[in-house]
């Protein structure tokens, strides 16, 4: 019986990136990877929290992302954390080029996961948050929670 891969499971997720960002819109793109690295993304070896992406000479790149090293991979292995490209189109290049052209504008990875078969980096397009911001955010979540839990406890 052949094993049925779950669509779009997450194999790495950026859960900070909501805390300390408004993230006004998202964008699918591929990484191009090496042999050992994607190895590694499949297992799930990947860390998102410090990682952005950027715009040079006409390409994206993602930065500052830790793919950890394969542990089969001897000679052969990768670099962890070596900028990687990302495989768009030369109009969504532009496009977010334009967008992170605004003061405070940046281009955070938001999750990776495996698109038949390739993996793929979902990049949100996002504005930093103040404190007070990131305060209130956690207040209004806070708020939500009881009452939940309230209306749960009448209903």
């Amino acid at each position: 019986m052949a094993k049925q891969v779950q669509k779009d499971r997450p194999l790495a997720q950026n859960r900070k990136a909501s805390h300390d960002y408004y993230i006004l819109d998202t964008i699918e793109a591929g990484i191009a990877l090496t042999g050992t690295e994607i190895k590694s993304v499949r297992a799930g070896r990947i860390n998102l929290k410090d990682g952005f992406a950027q715009i040079k000479n006409g390409e994206a790149w993602l930065m500052n992302v830790h793919i950890s090293e394969y542990t089969q991979g001897n000679r052969f292995n990768h670099d962890p954390l070596r900028n990687r490209k990302l495989l768009l189109h030369k109009k969504q290049i532009m496009r977010l080029a334009e967008e992170t052209s605004g003061k405070g504008i940046t281009l955070v990875p938001l999750k990776v996961y495996l698109k038949n078969g390739f993996a793929k980096v979902l990049l949100g397009i996002a504005q930093g948050k103040h404190n007070y911001d990131k305060r209130e955010t956690i207040k209004r979540r806070d708020q939500e929670r009881e009452i939940r839990r309230t209306l749960k406890n009448y209903g």
